[in-house]
């Protein structure tokens, strides 16, 4: 009797064992590819406690968080024959673990490569101009191009991002000559819009004085007031020009009335 109960919990103890190595825990934020007998099941484990069958079944775990992944700097010849180094992140995450378990040995690793021929590949294509100001496009494009030998592996590239186009010193200083003649010439433009319309103005201002003498005399005097009130001082004025232009009206006309 004392021999079959230890018998049957030998027994118990040894299915417990067994239940025990063929258990797995899938974590949240993982997803697990059981192989059974070599072969890729076609489906995955999702996250929680998952059981095996001893022996027979093997299970690689699959992340399928946002990878960030650096692109070392790449350099190359812009279409308009500019030497720039360039280098980008990248975001991507696996979206079907069974592809990317058994369709590329390192998805990580084969992403990157794609992406520093991709980022090349660009480089080339685009202007220098741009590099510098149109990068959303380049973004779209470098997603595109890294995309569609990666969506084969089961990987979605969610975003590309140029991080830094680092110039030539020597075209670094041509930019910088350029930007400052394009503002001195600017600068010039609006001095000499400026002394257009001031111009402008005292024509305008001329041809009213000249239609209204009285406007004349009016602003000589506020001129006078204006230069008192700065300083303390005293104006000597000769003699009103309106009184000389009175003269010389009456002059005019009593010359006719003499003759007669």
């Amino acid at each position: 009797m004392d021999g079959a109960v230890v018998g049957v919990v030998l027994v118990v103890a040894a299915v417990l064992l067994v239940l025990r190595s063929g258990m797995r825990v899938v974590n949240q934020v993982e997803r697990g590819v059981v192989f059974r007998w070599g072969k890729a099941l076609p489906g995955y484990r999702q996250p929680g406690v998952t059981f095996l069958i001893p022996f027979a079944d093997r299970m690689r775990k699959m992340n399928v968080q946002v990878v960030t992944m650096p692109v070392p700097t790449q350099e190359g010849i812009t279409k308009d024959n500019v030497s720039v180094k360039v280098d980008a992140v990248v975001y991507f995450r696996v979206t079907d673990p069974v592809r990317a378990a058994i369709e590329v040995q390192d998805y990580v690793f084969a992403v990157g490569q794609v992406a520093q021929s991709s980022l090349r590949s660009i480089i080339g294509k685009s202007d220098l101009d741009d590099l510098l100001t149109d990068r959303e496009r380049l973004h779209e494009g470098l997603a595109l191009m890294i995309d569609s030998p990666a969506a084969a592996w089961g990987v979605h590239i969610d975003r590309v991002e140029i991080k830094d186009v680092q110039l030539p010193e020597s075209l670094k200083r041509s930019m910088s000559r350029q930007a400052e003649a394009e503002r001195e010439r600017r600068a010039r433009v609006i001095t000499a819009d400026g002394e257009f319309q001031a111009a402008q103005q005292l024509a305008n201002a001329s041809r009213i004085m000249a239609d209204t003498p009285e406007a004349m005399q009016l602003r000589l005097l506020q001129t006078v007031v204006e230069v008192a009130a700065e300083k303390n001082s005293t104006l000597v004025m000769p003699f009103p020009v309106e009184l000389l232009r009175y003269f010389d009206r009456a002059t005019k006309r009593g010359g006719p009335a003499g003759e007669k």
